[in-house]
C-alpha cells in the first residue's frame, strides 16, 4: 500500500500506486485530491503492472 502523491507544476496530481489491481477507492481518493486542490487532472499509477501502460489511469475534474 502506498501513500505518495505528488503535484507536478501546481497542475496534475500523481498519485502512485503497487497494488495488485486499482479499485474504484483509489480513483475516488485522487478525485477528491483533485476537488480539494480545484486542479483538473490527475494521474493514477500502478507500478505492479508487467507494462507501465497498463497501470496509467487519467482522472479529470470538470473537464
Amino acid at each position: 500500500m502506498s501513500f505518495t502523491h505528488t503535484v507536478l507544476f501546481y497542475k496534475v496530481i500523481i498519485e502512485v500506486k503497487s497494488v495488485e489491481s486499482l479499485k474504484e477507492i483509489h480513483a475516488v481518493q485522487l478525485l477528491t485530491y483533485l476537488k480539494l486542490t480545484d486542479y483538473k487532472l490527475g494521474l493514477l499509477l500502478n507500478f505492479n503492472v508487467l507494462q507501465l501502460k497498463q497501470g496509467i489511469k487519467r482522472i479529470a475534474n470538470k473537464l
